[in-house]
């Protein structure tokens, strides 16, 4: 066993005397420490309730009640007949919501929204999100069995790439839900990744894996002259083309239909966008898509990474938490770390390798690597 440094040691002790029952006691009675006791506690308690405070978040989205509040106060007996609760159940459920902060009472019968309630209508995607998290809840019902890889989660079945061996295993309906979900979740995460970026000195972009172009359509509109490229599955194409038919009249976007596994991805391109698809792929499919990214990039063109990525040694409730056991769920790939990233990105020829800063990283994280000239 390695000899302990002084910090350690002292950590060490620290820890143990806190884990004593008796310890709490005691600086409940001290007034110099009660503070800390009740910091502590609070922490605690958020702790053990939090899987209740995001179900009463769901209930809220669910029922439409933020939606409902967002013109003014109502009071329990509009919002009994708008949701079918009674009147008892809705203010239950207001109080609760209340004390998460998405909206407050203004005497024991109404209620207004709140900022944080305001947002969640506001954030493009949240609510589409939140919905879907009830499969991720149910997959979450025994953590230690999901864990110990005992379990056939919902999520897995959810998305369509995850136990098919190929694309023409997927059917219409699966594709067209993933495909729902990718373009409200892509809004919020192409207004982020563009603030990072600059696509000004480029020709062309290829965005794979960009579902049904939601990116794309952001790019558009910030980038009019450059040329894009989307390539996905067949059965996502087939629902990009309907989509891009109603937002691209000049259809300016060009749709490539394949599967990265098997199939080469088109070259001559200056850039290249992976947004959040590394990290639903093991180690050995992430390598073979970057080794297809770099032969079909251009002498000079442009990585860009865009999505949910693991602390390292500074783990995050985004990356490490949220995503690492959503991943598990998904039964593969996992959150990697920007420094994790960047070393196989180095050891596959890529230069200049940056991640961008000022930028929101619960949402996501963006590296940039360049292939030399």
């Amino acid at each position: 066993m390695p000899k302990l440094t002084i910090r350690e040691w002292a950590s060490n002790r620290l820890n143990r005397l806190v884990a004593t029952p008796g310890f709490h006691t005691f600086i409940k009675k001290t007034p110099l420490l009660r503070m800390l006791a009740f910091w502590q506690g609070r922490k605690l308690y958020d702790l053990v309730g939090g899987f209740v405070y995001s179900q009463i978040l769901l209930a809220t989205v669910e029922l439409g009640l933020l939606d409902l509040l967002l013109n003014g106060p109502k009071t329990t007996k509009f919002l009994s007949e708008k949701t079918g609760l009674s009147i008892g159940k809705v203010t239950i459920l207001c109080n609760a919501a209340s004390s998460i902060n998405l909206m407050s009472p203004n005497n024991r019968e109404e209620y207004s929204i709140s900022i944080l309630g305001a947002s969640v209508i506001g954030v493009s995607g949240l609510k589409d999100m939140i919905i879907h998290n009830k499969l991720f809840y149910e997959d979450l019902l025994d953590p230690v069995k999901l864990l110990k890889g005992d379990l056939d989660t919902k999520l897995s079945g959810f998305w369509p790439y995850v136990k098919s061996e190929s694309s023409r295993k997927i059917t219409d309906t699966s594709a067209s839900e993933y495909s729902d979900l990718m373009a409200s979740s892509q809004k919020i995460v192409a207004e982020e990744t563009l603030r990072a970026i600059d696509l000004s000195n480029f020709n062309s972009l290829l965005d794979v894996g960009g579902g049904t172009g939601a990116f794309l359509f952001a790019v558009a509109k910030v980038y009019p002259n450059l040329n894009l490229t989307l390539y996905d599955l067949p059965a996502v194409i087939e629902e990009a083309e309907k989509l891009i038919i109603q937002n691209d009249p000049l259809c300016r976007i060009r749709v490539v239909a394949g599967n990265f596994v098997d199939d080469d991805l088109p070259d001559g391109i200056d850039v290249i966008t992976l947004n959040r698809v590394l990290y639903d792929h093991e180690e050995n499919m992430v390598i073979k898509l970057l080794k297809s990214v770099f032969l079909a990039l251009n002498p000079g063109g442009s990585l860009i990474i865009s999505e949910p990525m693991s602390g390292g040694s500074a783990p995050t409730r985004a990356g490490d938490a949220y995503f690492g056991f959503y991943t598990m769920a998904m039964t593969t790939g996992r959150p990697r770390s920007a420094q994790r990233h960047i070393k196989t990105l180095s050891d596959l020829g890529f230069v200049n390798i940056k991640k961008a800063n000022k930028i929101s990283n619960f949402i996501t994280s963006v590296i940039i690597a360049h292939k030399p000239r």
